[in-house]
């Protein structure tokens, strides 16, 4: 005989730790070299000028400056037109 009745198992108790994705410096912050402007998955903003990609997709300064961000259309290679969005550091 069990001590306890059967009470079932529990299955969604596990949650994952958050990963603090985002834009961190807006348009027109200053930034110092290596800090981080953006933290994404994937490139969906794309690096302009003095802007260097980390191995995630993290987008960095690599001069110091001011933000700018900046919207480009670009022609796919199956030929659509889509806006995308570019950070600059200048």
């Amino acid at each position: 005989m069990a001590t306890t009745k059967a009470g079932g198992t529990a299955k969604n108790l596990n949650d994952s730790n958050p990963k603090y994705l985002g834009v961190k410096r807006a348009d027109g912050q200053k930034v110092a070299i290596g800090e981080i402007v953006v933290r994404q998955r994937g490139s969906k903003i794309l690096p302009g000028r003095n802007i260097g990609v980390g191995s995630d997709y993290t987008l960095f300064a690599r001069t110091a400056g001011t933000v700018r961000f900046r919207a480009k259309r670009k022609i796919n290679f199956d030929g659509r037109r889509q806006v995308r969005h570019i950070v600059d550091v200048v």
